[in-house]
């Protein structure tokens, strides 16, 4: 079992949690193979739309792998990106990025943020998580 930290603002992830998928890194396909079934997802949304700099910077869903391959869904015409089955956790609370800022091991993982999607160990995992349920 792994596990990751998803990026995407918090509207398109609203969008995800409600239809039971995730969509990364502008719908590529790569990073949606590198999770398989079991393994864990947290959303971290930089900003509150896509469309506006309006900061949220709050880890925002937690979710399990489902089985199944990544597939293709047309949001719009010429858009065509790839998805993968999450089960969201329901009563999961948004936590902000500085409630995890201070935990030693999250300084390691932090630039990666940038990327839009990465592994973590679990005692970071285990660490944001007890957060997102406490809060």
């Amino acid at each position: 079992m792994n596990y990751w930290i998803g990026v995407a603002s918090k509207d398109h992830v609203k969008l995800g949690v409600a239809g039971g998928f995730c969509q990364l890194c502008h719908g590529k396909s790569a990073p949606l193979n590198k999770m398989k079934e079991g393994d864990w997802l947290i959303y971290y949304a930089p900003k509150q739309n896509l469309k506006t700099k309006e900061p949220c910077q709050e880890f925002v869903a937690l979710g399990q792998v489902l089985s199944g391959d990544a597939y293709s869904f047309e949001m719009a015409p010429g858009f065509i990106p790839n998805r993968k089955n999450i089960r969201f956790l329901k009563n999961i609370q948004s936590v902000p990025l500085q409630a995890v800022s201070d935990f030693s091991l999250w300084q390691k993982y932090r630039s990666r943020l940038r990327f839009g999607h990465f592994q973590i160990p679990k005692e970071l995992f285990d660490f944001i998580v007890s957060r997102m349920k406490k809060m």
